[in-house]
C-alpha cells in the first residue's frame, strides 16, 4: 500500500486532448479496467474516466463511474505529481470486490510509474530468437 502524504488534491481531466495524450503514455492493465498515464504540466495529478456503452447500460455505467472514483479517492497519495492518468473501465469492473479494485489500481499506478525496462528502451521486446529462413 502506497505511504500517505497528507491530503492528495486531484484535477479532473475534462478535454478530449487530455484523454488523447495519456494513450500515448505508458499502459497497463487488470481485468476491471486499464490504466494510462503520462507526463503533464500541472502540479497536481490529473485523473480521468471512461466508461463505454459496452460496460452495460446506463445505470450500470453510472456504478462503475461510483465505484472507480472512490477507488481513486482511496488511492489518491499513490498517483504521481505532474502526471495525468487515465482510467478505462471495463465489465469486470461492476462486479468485482472493491478491495480487489482498490489493489488492482495501486498495483497498476506502480507499474506505470515505473522506469521502462533496458528491452523497451533499446525497441526490443522479450520475444524470444526470431524465426525465420
Amino acid at each position: 500500500m502506497a505511504a500517505p502524504r497528507g491530503k492528495a488534491s486531484l484535477r479532473r481531466l475534462t478535454k478530449r486532448s487530455q484523454f488523447l495524450r495519456a494513450a500515448r503514455g505508458n499502459r497497463a492493465g487488470r481485468p476491471s479496467f486499464a490504466l494510462h498515464a503520462v507526463a503533464a504540466a500541472g502540479a497536481e495529478p490529473g485523473i480521468g474516466l471512461t466508461v463505454s456503452k459496452q460496460v452495460g447500460n446506463s445505470p450500470q455505467r453510472n456504478r462503475v463511474k461510483r465505484r472507480l472514483r472512490a477507488a481513486v479517492r482511496a488511492c489518491a497519495s499513490a498517483f504521481q505529481p505532474q502526471h495525468d492518468y487515465v482510467l478505462i473501465a471495463r465489465r469486470e469492473a461492476l462486479d468485482a470486490p472493491f478491495g480487489v479494485l482498490v489493489g488492482d489500481l495501486e498495483k497498476l499506478i506502480a507499474r506505470v510509474d515505473a522506469p521502462p525496462s533496458r528491452a523497451s528502451r533499446d525497441g526490443r521486446q522479450n520475444r524470444g530468437p526470431r524465426k525465420g529462413p
